[in-house]
């Protein structure tokens, strides 16, 4: 019998994962127009998200990460758009459908919940009302019909007094509450993939674990498959088999979770985890400063030449000022765009 790992995955070390890959994103770029021509948020962007799996994407703010949830979603503001690449989910390509076939794999097939439940909840409508509306417009059912699967809905996310709360406004409800009711509205009508960016962000401590105890659950429960977007490499460690690292728009690593804790091979993953506290590191070290990656993220407008890491990175080689390098095989499963792992150079880029 083969072992298992987070949440009744296959765990690492144990082989070609056998689940049905349901979302693949191929060479994704979605851009911005400036005076200066396109800017490219999300550039060259491939992963996948297998069946049932929990995957994360990190990253500092600005990184790329939200605009390739809305890029998946089709759900990128003009002028921004994508520009080249494909989001196949289950064979379809979602970049090539029109806007009414769209609105149909939203909710359906794939569901979103966004970082501040109150900027999606309408303040004057109650909260039954809006959980029975996201049932409505992706089933034919009667007002009375979606109204009951609201309640069950509610209960599902594990929502005290569930029925008595659909009478409830959003003010009415705490943080987390509110963010259980936006779990509740994007599982109403039972999709294979949720993406959460940044469910926990807004919460305290407490409430973050809670949210995301509640994530594993429903996973394991309706064998859904989770795109979690996040900075928190904490919840990574804790909530996800997968992890991919973004940086300027790229993905610099792919790894399986406890592969990238043990051994990081992108010098900015290495930051990442350096920045992370310890208890106990400051006595041991007699200081509490946290160490820190120098220098800032570049603006996706004027990006250094080469690898886009090379102004901050303490490895940084001369090649490393020339083409930026391909992504390149380190381990089972796990790949790293940097020089220390090979010389080549991703071309594909370069000559567009």
């Amino acid at each position: 019998m083969q072992p298992l790992g987070l949440h009744g995955a296959p765990a690492v070390g144990t082989g070609v994962d056998p689940r049905e890959t349901i979302l693949d994103v191929k060479n994704l770029r979605t851009s911005f127009p400036t005076d200066g021509g396109l800017a490219h948020a999300v550039d060259n962007v491939s992963f996948s998200v297998r069946k049932g799996e929990a995957l994360a994407l990190v990253g500092e703010s600005g990184c790329g990460k939200s605009v390739t949830a809305m890029s998946i979603m089709r759900l990128v503001a003009p002028p921004g758009r994508i520009t080249a690449g494909e989001v196949r989910f289950k064979g379809r390509n979602l970049a090539e459908l029109s806007e009414r076939e769209m609105c149909t794999v939203r909710g359906n097939d794939i569901a979103m919940v966004f970082q501040e439940p109150m900027t999606s909840l309408n303040p004057v409508f109650k909260i039954g009302a809006q959980v029975a509306e996201a049932v409505r417009i992706h089933t034919k059912v009667s007002k009375k019909e979606a109204w009951k699967r609201a309640g069950e809905m509610l209960e599902l996310v594990s929502i005290p007094d569930p029925v008595k709360r659909l009478d409830d406004y959003p003010h009415q409800l705490s943080g987390g509450m509110r963010q259980r009711v936006m779990i509740a509205m994007a599982l109403s009508c039972d999709p294979e993939l949720l993406i959460a960016d940044e469910p926990t962000t807004a919460l305290d401590v407490t409430i973050q674990a809670q949210i995301m105890e509640l994530l594993a659950s429903l996973q394991q429960r309706l064998g859904l498959a989770i795109l979690l977007i996040t900075h928190d490499l904490g919840i990574v460690a804790e909530f996800c088999e997968r992890v991919i690292v973004m940086y300027t728009g790229r993905v610099v690593e792919e790894s399986p979770v406890l592969d990238l804790f043990a051994n990081p091979a992108h010098p900015y993953t290495r930051g990442l985890l350096k920045s992370l506290p310890s208890v106990g590191a400051g006595q041991r070290s007699g200081s509490h400063r946290l160490a820190t990656i120098k220098g800032m993220v570049p603006p996706i407008t004027d990006l250094p030449h080469g690898c886009k890491f090379n102004p901050r990175c303490p490895d940084v080689m001369d090649i490393c000022l020339g083409n930026e390098p391909a992504r390149m095989v380190v381990g089972p499963g796990h790949e790293a765009r940097c020089y220390l792992h090979g010389d080549e150079a991703d071309t594909e880029r370069v000559e567009a």
